[in-house]
């Protein structure tokens, strides 16, 4: 019994929960062609924009789901422009539909007013044509004291809504407002019409409105929160200068009211469940691609910032080891280069040196020898002259020898200056070559002057030796 009891009771409920959506469902339906365009879901989508153009951008996103329009019955959803009409700081902005060259349709229509202080109303004013007369969404106004019409409910059937006011200084402060009161605004005119059409939009087919309905029912708390019906215009210059002066309507909308061909899209009332469900499919991909990964990307983002930074920190120090290393090397090379050279320059004075210590060996073994060859003729004239002939021969010796000796001290003065001019010029790397050139013209020149001096000693000892040998002939005939 209590099981059956329980089922009642949730049967019950169930049944209560469905009526009451069915009663509120006939309740938010017109039977007009606005149905397909949910006024509360424009509201919302005006107040997040930021500039007019981006706002009919996003209005005619099929990703949205706020444009089910199709007035000329071509199983597309129609393409909504936005025009601006500004009368001083008053802006009238329409959204439009062209059905084809000649003929338009106001959809709805922005009233958008500031007054001297600041202040600024806005109003969203369903077509006649589309939603009846007097269909008017605007926010709750906290700052607002009338009166209310007590024979007007506005969305009094609504349930379990929390109302939140706004005053009109936090109205002035929506983007897209300020965006129009800036100075400098270039008044927004949809440059688009019948037949040509923005390249990032595509038409797509449109969805029946219960489909539509439950789509949009997620958000019924939100949009009767914020947002509610009202019963006149605030504008006092509606009618004379909007309704009278720039109001568009098309006679294929009221032929095709008149023939109730709008009435096709209530007749598939099962299709609200899937709209639901499309709309909690949606909002688990936006949850998903917003919350979490949008953090993963942050971290990954700062991640990789923190790792550029990090690299450019690394290539930085790099750089300035690689560059403190390389000037290192240039020292250290520098060093090297000088070592290298006073080595050089060491070397090439040794090795003038040595050639000049050479020199001197190998001039004073020039004399040397040249000396015993002088002694040797001396002594062979001295055994074939007489005792008077051996002074002269001695003395002629002894001029040979100090000629010798003149010529060798020439020689090693020769070689002195020439090892210290090579000494001096190797502090100089490129003269080593040239005190080495000096040093052996220096030797030649010195052998060369030790030869002339010999042979001119020998010649002088053999004339002296001949001059001898003729006195003694002489002398040996004038004794006999």
């Amino acid at each position: 019994m209590k099981k059956i009891a329980l089922v009642s009771v949730v049967s019950l409920m169930v049944t209560l929960v469905a009526s009451g959506a069915v009663k509120r469902q006939d309740e938010d339906r017109l039977g007009l062609p606005g149905d397909n365009l949910n006024l509360y879901a424009v509201m919302k989508l005006f107040q997040e924009s930021e500039t007019l153009e981006g706002f009919e951008r996003s209005l005619n996103d099929e990703d949205q789901m706020i444009n089910n329009l199709d007035l000329d019955g071509d199983n597309r959803v129609d393409y909504i422009r936005v025009l601006d009409y500004v009368d001083g700081d008053d802006h009238t902005i329409v959204l439009q539909v062209a059905l084809n060259a000649r003929e338009n349709q106001d959809v709805a229509v922005f009233t958008v007013n500031r007054d001297r202080a600041g202040n600024v109303t806005v109003q969203l004013i369903g077509d006649e044509a589309l939603y009846g007369r007097n269909y008017i969404i605007e926010p709750y106004y906290g700052d607002v004291t009338e009166t209310p019409n007590p024979a007007y409910i506005g969305n009094a059937g609504q349930q379990n809504v929390v109302v939140t006011r706004v005053t009109r200084v936090e109205v002035a402060a929506w983007p897209v407002v300020r965006f129009m009161y800036v100075p400098g605004y270039v008044v927004w005119r949809s440059p688009w019409y019948y037949g040509y059409y923005p390249g990032y939009w595509h038409y797509w087919h449109p969805h029946y409105w219960h489909y539509y309905y439950g789509y949009h029912s997620h958000m019924d708390n939100y949009y009767y929160g914020y947002y509610h019906r009202w019963d006149h215009y605030r504008w006092d210059r509606y009618n004379d200068y909007y309704y009278s002066r720039h109001r568009s309507h098309s006679t294929i909308v009221v032929n095709n009211i008149n023939n109730n061909y709008y009435t096709k899209t209530y007749s598939r009332p099962e299709t609200r469940d899937e709209g639901s469900r499309t709309y909690e499919r949606r909002e688990a991909t936006r949850a998903a691609s917003t919350s979490k990964p949008g953090r993963e990307s942050t971290l990954t983002n700062s991640s990789v910032q923190n790792g550029n930074r990090r690299t450019s920190t690394a290539g930085t120090n790099s750089r300035s080891n690689t560059n403190t290393k390389a000037s290192g090397t240039n020292t250290s090379n520098g060093r090297r280069s000088t070592v290298s050279s006073s080595g050089t320059t060491r070397s090439s004075s040794a090795n003038s040196s040595n050639n000049s210590g050479r020199s001197q060996v190998s001039t004073r073994n020039r004399n040397q020898s040249q000396s015993s060859v002088n002694s040797r003729s001396n002594n062979n004239s001295q055994n074939k002259s007489s005792a008077g002939t051996s002074a002269g021969r001695s003395s002629s010796s002894s001029r040979s020898g100090s000629s010798g000796s003149s010529a060798a001290s020439k020689g090693s003065t020769t070689s002195r200056s020439s090892a210290a001019s090579g000494s001096g010029s190797s502090s100089r790397s490129s003269s080593s070559a040239q005190s080495g050139s000096s040093s052996r013209k220096s030797q030649a020149s010195s052998s060369s002057g030790k030869r002339s001096s010999s042979s001119s000693a020998s010649k002088e000892s053999k004339s002296k030796s001949s001059k001898s040998s003729s006195s003694e002939k002489k002398s040996r005939r004038s004794g006999n």
